[in-house]
């Protein structure tokens, strides 16, 4: 499939594409007029993409993360290391500790909402 194509399926834009290339995490074929091509694996190699840097990790955590997940349900394969599993620890314990403050910022919204709801 050509670039616009896999923006559309992913819902992820054309410059977004380039730049996951132009990172390492993401790869295309070329046709022989010059176009980017991509294979089927690629919508949830994007998707899985967007899930990452939803989470917070940056692009070089990214790209070490990658070969170590299988595209289609992210599950592992036989590439991960150590020294990766222990960097995803600390990624998932900032994460947790971010979740926790936001818990604890919407609990303070709910107080002032309900003290805000029973003065009107």
């Amino acid at each position: 499939m050509r670039i616009g194509e896999l923006a559309r399926r992913s819902g992820v834009s054309e410059r977004s594409l380039r730049y996951y290339e132009q990172q390492g995490l993401l790869r295309s074929e070329r046709t022989p007029g010059g176009h980017r091509a991509y294979g089927e694996w690629a919508v949830d190699r994007v998707i899985r993409i967007q899930a990452l840097y939803a989470a917070g990790l940056g692009s070089k955590k990214i790209a070490m993360l990658l070969p170590c997940m299988r595209d289609v349900d992210g599950g592992p394969t036989e590439y991960t290391t150590g020294e990766l599993v222990e960097e995803l620890t600390v990624e998932r314990d900032r994460i947790d500790r971010m979740i926790l403050d936001l818990v604890r910022s919407r609990e303070v919204l709910d107080e002032v909402i309900d003290a805000a709801t029973m003065r009107a």
